[in-house]
């Protein structure tokens, strides 16, 4: 009886030890991204500091398949949404809806590490803390109260560079560098 206990004894600290190292070992890393990702563009200013950010007349935007390779080197647009009001002087539409809250552009990342909408928001919060992601197709607002979702561009407060394109998330299609 005794030689069973011990070998009970030993079977089971051998299964606890397996399972510590299965623990501890690290998590395999997402293989890169491959598809090419949708990107926008800095498209006007607006009153009050704000910008509008988007892809449609002729910047080469394409929102179904993705237009630029996983390989570029480009930023991350990233947005804070936080309730910003509407500026004098904008009436947002589907096609130009309001973002609530303020743009920001992340320093050049290659497309392959957007390998997930996680690690494309993990960019953002490195660069500007918490409660920044990566803007959305459909992040604009507009109607009464906001109440509705448009797409294409959106207006939002901030400082963007011209002439440079952003990597820019879309949930409802494949063009993203992770799809």
């Amino acid at each position: 009886m005794k030689i069973f206990r011990t070998s009970t004894a030993i079977t089971a600290a051998a299964a606890a030890a397996a399972l510590l190292l299965l623990a501890a070992a690290p998590a395999e890393a997402a293989p890169p991204a491959t598809h090419p990702g949708m990107t926008w563009a800095r498209m006007a200013d607006g009153p009050d500091g704000s910008v509008r950010v988007g892809g449609p007349g002729g910047t080469q935007s394409d929102p179904y398949k993705g237009d630029t390779p996983a390989t570029a080197l480009l930023p991350v647009l990233c947005l804070r949404v936080d309730g910003s009001p509407l500026p004098d002087g904008l009436t947002p539409d589907f096609y130009g809806g309001w973002a609530q809250g303020t743009v920001a552009a992340s320093r050049p990342v290659k497309g392959s590490r957007l390998n997930s909408r996680a690690a494309a928001d993990s960019v953002c919060a490195a660069a500007f803390g918490a409660g920044w992601r990566m803007a959305e197709f459909h992040d604009g607002r507009y109607g009464p109260d906001l109440q509705y979702s448009g797409g294409w561009s959106f207006w939002a407060y901030g400082d963007l560079p011209k002439n440079t394109r952003f990597w820019t998330a879309i949930d409802d299609q494949p063009a993203n560098p992770w799809n």
